[in-house]
């Protein structure tokens, strides 16, 4: 696995510096980004639909967001192969955010990634449903936008209050009691729902 950067603490993924830079992404740049987005994607669908059917595919975005997000933290980012091109792949799609879980330059998903499979999600949505898509698609762009925040917030802010610390403990037990439970980021319901709950703050 790719050492440490003994300088600033952050684990190296690419000896090439245009690479590594394509796995960094600050909160700022996130948040303007998605700030820029998401009112041009809600744009693009407007009248594509009636109201309550774009409200209704919306609704459905946001669900299958979070059943989304669940799978793969669960079967994607903590998948367990013995193949050295896998596990490598999964050490940087994931694998490093345990190593080093409060770099606040990896809490979230780099545009690099974020907006190709945005662009896939979108193209299969209006490929389904055609124009209407796009307000499925916004939906489930909104979710993951909520869960990159939530999961930022999880490790880099206090998050005071019953759901804000509801959240943050849900999450903190996935990294430092176990690795192998509380799945979910943003929909904390579903790791109750498939028993992968983490219940208690100490290991068996």
């Amino acid at each position: 696995m790719p050492a440490p950067d003994h300088h600033s603490q952050r684990i190296r993924l690419f000896n090439n510096e245009r690479l590594e830079k394509l796995t960094l992404i600050s909160p700022r740049v996130f948040a303007l980004n998605w700030a820029i987005l998401l009112p041009l994607i809600a744009w693009v669908g407007w009248g594509r639909t009636g109201f309550w059917a774009g409200l209704g595919l919306f609704a459905a975005g946001l669900l299958i967001w979070t059943l989304f997000e669940y799978a793969m933290h669960r079967y994607l980012f903590h998948l367990k192969v013995e193949w050295p091109a896998v596990k490598w792949f999964v050490f940087l799609i994931h694998g490093n955010h345990h190593d080093n879980p409060n770099d606040p330059m990896r809490d979230m998903m780099p545009l690099s990634v974020s907006l190709p499979v945005a662009a896939l999600v979108w193209g299969a949505c209006l490929m389904l449903l055609g124009g209407p898509g796009t307000w499925l698609f916004l939906g489930f762009i909104l979710g993951y936008v909520v869960y990159d925040t939530v999961h930022y917030a999880s490790h880099q802010w206090p998050m005071r209050g019953k759901l804000a610390s509801a959240l943050k403990r849900h999450h903190m037990r996935h990294h430092y009691v176990d690795e192998h439970g509380n799945y979910a980021i943003s929909a904390i319901f579903w790791d109750r729902l498939f028993g992968s709950m983490v219940r208690s703050l100490k290991r068996p």
